[in-house]
């Protein structure tokens, strides 16, 4: 079993609270004052950082949420009051993808972004990726934070990092076979693109020895037919990442599987609450997740509600660590999910349902209303020499399961977009 900070991931549970709790309490001491965000909505909430004294004490604290973020950098552009320094201790700005509004800004100084590339360091040694292994990084590397912490993780194990940007896909697949890669890191999407242009170029996947998959970005790795594609086709072990750049790489699949993803309880407090009252939910009932990460103190978020479902597990993992994990990682997101005569769906569960079809290589769902009438609409693009008939068993596969008939449409080949970062299959164009 490969551990990065075996003292830690091995403590007991008790050991581990009292951890965080110490973090937690020098890290409020820190920001009262400093950090103007912070500072004031602490103060109109009646509370300073000497009335937290108990982990139970940090719900005592309001929850943060990245409109009040993103509300807060347009008052006070470009960066916002949630500075804990002055600007010239930054080292680093990265953003937010943008794909539920205006991208936000982070910063990190130079202690965050070691912080950062520990929490990848637990990423990669959770999924077996040691100092002999060359991890290849297909991404390119703009203001979205993605993989770049990525490289300080490998870097603090040992690791050779491949950098992937400034190419097609071929041509990284021809670097990863030139260089030995080992292991390969980037979306869920992105892995099955990979192997759709080694099918349609010719090339060998097979010239690739990798041993393992790290994937971040969006859900995917999580879903168990994606996952199993993903193995399939590269013949390596898949492995799923949560994280966003407003909050760090939070949790990793460890090689027991499955079995969840961990939270990193070294580096964060995680509680899952009811989305739509804002009690806790006990372990083992689905809730939203609400992250407060200890090492970020640049730009620390405390209480931060992330918006992702999951369902907690405080069990012992056969792999040793005493962190807690997300059993099937992030289940979706709260906003997520779309009510269509009458049912709930929820854009995870329709795609394990599709991917479980060989046949299909990209998929688009589109939810409308028709004449007063909600509507489902899924285009499937095939892989060259499928029988179309696939199409009729895939409507029927997600009749069962929704218990209503969406419309499934064959579409031509290349039709449908291709995604190198986070993916975009799931549209609502209506006013639900």
């Amino acid at each position: 079993m490969s551990y990065y900070d075996q003292a830690t991931e091995t403590l007991s549970r008790d050991a581990l609270g009292a951890l965080q709790l110490a973090k937690l309490r020098e890290m409020l001491t820190e920001l009262w004052g400093k950090n103007r965000f912070y500072t004031e909505k602490w103060t109109r909430a009646g509370l300073q950082p000497g009335d937290i004294r108990s982990l139970a004490d940090l719900a005592h604290l309001p929850l943060t949420t990245k409109s009040e973020l993103m509300a807060d950098q347009a008052a006070n552009a470009p960066f916002g009051t949630n500075l804990t320094y002055p600007i010239d201790r930054y080292i680093r700005i990265h953003q937010t993808s943008g794909t539920t509004g205006v991208p936000l800004k982070v910063l990190d100084t130079a202690d965050s972004w070691n912080w950062w590339g520990k929490c990848w360091a637990h990423v990669l040694s959770g999924s077996g990726v040691t100092a002999g292994d060359r991890v290849f990084l297909a991404f390119a590397f703009g203001p979205f934070i993605g993989f770049w912490a990525a490289m300080e993780g490998a870097r603090r194990i040992g690791a050779m990092m491949i950098p992937g940007g400034g190419r097609d896909s071929a041509q990284r697949l021809e670097l990863m076979r030139d260089t030995g890669a080992t292991v390969l890191c980037c979306t869920p999407t992105y892995a099955l693109r990979l192997g759709e242009v080694a099918r349609e170029t010719g090339f060998d996947l097979h010239s690739i020895h990798l041993k393992s998959t790290v994937h971040a970005g969006e859900p995917g790795a999580n879903i168990p037919a994606t996952k199993q594609r993903i193995e399939s086709l590269w013949s390596a072990k898949c492995f799923d990442h949560a994280g966003a750049s407003e909050i760090g790489a939070h949790s990793f699949e460890c090689e027991v599987q499955p079995g969840g993803t961990h939270i990193i309880e070294s580096e964060f407090i995680a509680e899952v609450i009811d989305p739509a009252s804002g009690a806790a939910v006990a372990p083992g009932q689905r809730g939203e997740l609400v992250i407060t990460n200890l090492g970020r103190w640049g730009f620390p978020l405390i209480r931060y509600r992330t918006g992702d479902l999951v369902q907690m597990n405080l069990d012992p993992c056969a792999c040793g660590r005493g962190f807690l994990r997300l059993e099937g990682g992030i289940l979706g997101r709260a906003d997520d999910m779309v009510t269509v005569r009458g049912v709930n769906v929820f854009p995870a569960g329709v795609e394990n349902i599709i991917r479980k079809f060989t046949e299909v290589d990209e998929f688009r769902i589109t939810v409308s209303r028709v004449r007063h009438m909600d509507e489902m609409d899924v285009e499937v693009e095939l892989c060259e020499g499928a029988d179309d008939k696939v199409v009729h068993a895939i409507a029927e596969r997600l009749d069962t399961m929704l218990s209503f008939r969406p419309r499934v449409h064959h579409v031509s080949h290349n039709a449908l977009p291709r995604f190198d970062m986070k993916a975009k299959r799931f549209h609502v164009s209506r006013t639900l």
